[in-house]
């Protein structure tokens, strides 16, 4: 390799942990929506649980919105966690190049500057 082949293997390599940092955001974002969605579904669940047991009186609306929070947040976690998915996989295949192409750079070992 010429330092020229070296300079661009560098340019990729920052874009390469660009796009990671990148990534890594949006798994970072993913995790709180799902954590989100979890107890969006919880509390919709109890909700319902209440308006069934009578606890809220007879409240048809009760009962309706809470089985809207439980689908709403059943369609955000699995969206969520397919968007994870996809981007640990991203992740691991940007990671896996990066380290491919670290390993092609010329490094050369500096030495002692006290010899």
């Amino acid at each position: 390799m010429n330092p020229t082949d070296d300079d661009n293997t560098i340019d990729v390599i920052s874009r390469i942990e660009t796009q990671l940092e990148e990534l890594a955001e949006v798994s970072e974002r993913c995790r709180k929506i799902i954590l989100v969605s979890k107890a969006a579904i919880a509390g919709g669940v109890a909700l319902l649980l209440l308006a069934i047991l009578g606890l809220f009186g007879s409240n048809q609306v009760a009962a309706i919105g809470s089985i809207a929070v439980v689908l709403g947040g059943i369609v955000s976690l699995g969206s969520n966690v397919s968007t994870l998915q996809q981007t640990m996989a991203a992740m691991s295949a940007a990671e896996a190049l990066r380290s491919d192409l670290i390993s092609r750079i010329d490094l050369r070992v500096v030495g002692d500057s006290r010899l």
